[in-house]
């Protein structure tokens, strides 16, 4: 087991390890940390605590300082030459003429290198526009290039349900979402009702999959043929799967049909088949398709 801290630089970004040393450090602190990319100034998201060795990645850097008021000043300067940064890339891009959305920019703490975050449809040649911001800033540049979701995540926004973004609020890395979540949970595959604001699949998508497959498991699937506690055979019409209930069209004896909800655990039938093995409809195939086509989330399975 090793002592270690969990340090995040960016909001809702992701949550790294360091080794606290001799520090008195606390949640809430603000430290300053080697990384890869150079001196950071990052804030303090998990109070030390024992892990197991195999959940770090070696090696494992210990905290330079504790944030000192003078430390804290120096970040406040970065954010505002960040903001001049960006401007000043914006228009060294219009010069080159290159077809890239420049997204953000991002000073490291010890001014050692600028990042510039940008979209772009297909590969760009940037080398001139490197040369031409390094001649401006004096550093080493760094251009990288990220996808929708990222940019989502880093510019925020209200979702459709009229709260804050969860990838730019609290949520650290992507989960995988899969279009045969929402037809788990019974969502319309309408593009604009499960697309996000990156125009891909919503990542809440996750929140209650697990929920839903155990409440689906223990029911039959829809014009599924099922045996009701009188004997009647029938067919399953629609599904409440929250409530556990099924509404079936049983034969009685006169031949005449009649619609009748029964509680799942009162019929009888074949346990449903597993999610990866659902078939979708042809009115849904075609609604799969317009979102392939980009037309809301432009992938089945978003990674």
């Amino acid at each position: 087991m090793t002592k270690v801290i969990g340090v995040r630089f960016r909001t809702a970004g992701k949550i790294y390890y360091f080794s606290p040393g001799k520090f008195p450090i606390e949640k809430g602190n603000q430290v300053i940390v080697e990384t890869a990319r150079g001196v950071e100034f990052g804030d303090v998201v998990m109070g030390p605590k024992e892990v197991p060795d195999e959940e770090i990645m070696q090696p494992l850097k210990a905290v330079i300082r504790i944030a000192t008021e003078e430390d804290k000043k120096t970040e406040e300067k970065n954010r505002k030459k960040e903001k001049e940064a960006f401007q000043i890339c914006l228009e060294k891009i219009h010069k080159h003429g290159l077809e890239m959305k420049l997204i953000d920019a991002e000073y490291t703490f010890d001014n050692n290198k600028v990042l510039f975050y940008f979209t772009a449809d297909g590969r760009i040649d940037f080398r001139e526009l490197v040369k031409d911001l390094a001649a401006v800033f004096r550093t080493r540049i760094e251009l990288r290039q990220i996808g929708v979701r990222d940019e989502t995540k880093i510019r925020g926004g209200i979702g459709i349900c009229g709260r804050e973004l969860c990838c730019h609020t609290y949520l650290s890395e992507f989960a995988p979402v899969s279009i045969k979540m929402a037809k788990e949970q019974n969502l319309s595959l309408n593009p604009t009702k499960i697309s996000g604001v990156c125009g891909r699949l919503m990542c809440c998508l996750t929140n209650e999959e697990e929920t839903y497959e155990d409440l689906n498991s223990k029911l039959p699937a829809m014009g599924d043929t099922v045996t009701t506690p009188e004997g009647l055979k029938g067919e399953v019409q629609s599904l409440s799967v929250l409530r556990q209930l099924a509404k079936v069209i049983v034969t009685l004896d006169n031949d005449e049909k009649e619609i009748r909800e029964y509680r799942a655990d009162e019929l009888k039938f074949r346990p449903r088949r597993k999610k990866n093995d659902m078939k979708l409809s042809k009115e849904e195939l075609k609604q799969l398709a317009a979102l392939e086509k980009g037309e809301g989330a432009s992938k089945l399975d978003d990674n």
